[in-house]
């Protein structure tokens, strides 16, 4: 249990705005220490109880669908999973094995999903993140455990994993961004009744930055609740509106009876539409063999379909700059920065009000962060339901 805790500290310390260096890296190298060395009967607790402690946010979203019957258990699933995984660290129970399948894990994601990222317990210290400064940081951990004496010895391979915390500079872009902040509840998003109150803040957000002068205006993931491009009226209005500004927003997409998670760049009456590329797990595609597929959407999404998804990543030329485009999720993870090109920028939209209040906000800033030092880019994150932020590398 102390284990979970110590694995997990970072990001609750980061809920509560409580981000000091010093201890997070105490806190960070702790926790690792103990998953080296505790007895192999304490690993599936130690798994079980992190991957609650990392994931539970998942639950809250099951209210939106009329499943919160099955809240404990997805948290058991979920706790078993993880439970598992951290049992076949030790399945050969020596320190060096153990070592070796921890850093084995930074490259697996279970189900496709990858945000438990043992590399993101030292975003806020004084170690780096990437995978040599990890592989670095468990080599000190198992000199500390394995050398009988001069065991300080041990923190020489820490100097190397130091970060001096100096990511490249990247100027800001030509454009200037207005990033409105959404609060819409997500059991009034979706409600015919409230979609008209919804649209009208809409356009007087863009209005807003019409009037402020600002050359681009970026709304949320689903900020229009609608497949917006069979909806002609909307569509004809943000059209108009973006003769005076770029607009950036999200929406549903309707092509060839499949749909899609998109972002729509408006620009001088012209539409590009990005396409998803990275759905979420068990929220947009079932990440199992199709019988199984069909079988859980009959059973608890109402026979609807997955959302089908882009092949390659989006970019929007804004200004004479290019932006890559990002939706949510797909934003953590490193197949949208495949062949970036020399993109400075990424636009990531998301609509966080599936599952506040909890930390899944927190869990997503720490891992933008991540990402941003890791690609060396600029991110702009619009966002319902949780604080817009600004991540540089």
């Amino acid at each position: 249990m102390i284990t979970a805790i110590l694995l997990s500290a970072f990001i609750y310390l980061s809920y509560f705005n409580i981000e000091y260096r010093f201890i997070n890296t105490i806190l960070g190298l702790l926790g690792l220490y103990f998953l080296i060395t505790i007895p192999r009967k304490a690993m599936f607790l130690a798994g079980f109880t992190t991957g609650v402690l990392w994931c539970y946010w998942m639950a809250v979203s099951l209210k939106y669908y009329d499943l919160i019957y099955l809240t404990p258990v997805l948290l058991i699933a979920v706790g078993i999973i993880y439970g598992l995984i951290f049992l076949l660290f030790s399945i050969y129970d020596k320190p060096y094995f153990r070592l070796i399948a921890i850093f084995a894990f930074t490259f697996f994601a279970p189900f496709g999903f990858n945000w438990m990222k043992f590399e993101l317990i030292f975003i806020d210290s004084y170690l780096g993140t990437s995978k040599e400064d990890f592989a670095l940081i468990l080599v000190s951990i198992f000199m500390m455990v394995k050398l009988k004496r001069m065991k300080i010895l041990s923190i020489v391979p820490l100097l190397f994993a130091f970060s001096f915390q100096t990511g490249t500079y990247i100027d800001n872009p030509n454009a200037k961004i207005s990033m409105p902040q959404l609060n819409i509840k997500q059991n009034l998003k979706w409600e015919k009744d409230y979609q008209a109150t919804i649209f009208k803040k809409n356009f007087e957000y863009i209005d807003n930055a019409i009037y402020n002068k600002k050359d681009l205006v970026i709304l949320p993931e689903t900020a229009f609740p609608s497949i917006l491009n069979k909806s002609e009226e909307l569509l004809t209005i943000l059209k108009n509106k973006s003769y005076k500004i770029d607009i950036i927003t999200g929406s549903l997409y309707i092509e060839n009876e499949q749909f899609y998670n998109a972002t729509y760049h408006i620009s001088n009456g012209d539409v590009q539409i990005a396409k998803k590329l990275v759905l979420v797990p068990f929220g947009e595609e079932i990440p199992l063999p199709k019988f199984f597929v069909n079988l859980i959407n009959d059973i608890f999404y109402d026979g609807a379909q997955d959302y089908s998804k882009a092949k390659a990543p989006t970019d929007f030329i804004i200004n004479g700059q290019k932006f890559r485009n990002a939706i949510c999720y797909e934003a953590t993870t490193d197949k949208i920065f495949e062949n970036l090109n020399g993109v400075k920028y990424m636009i990531v939209t998301s609509n966080n009000a599936w599952f506040t209040p909890s930390i899944e906000p927190t869990l997503q800033k720490l891992l933008l962060r991540y990402y941003a030092k890791k690609y060396n880019i600029t991110i702009f994150h619009v966002v319902n339901g949780s604080p817009n932020f600004i991540f540089r590398p």
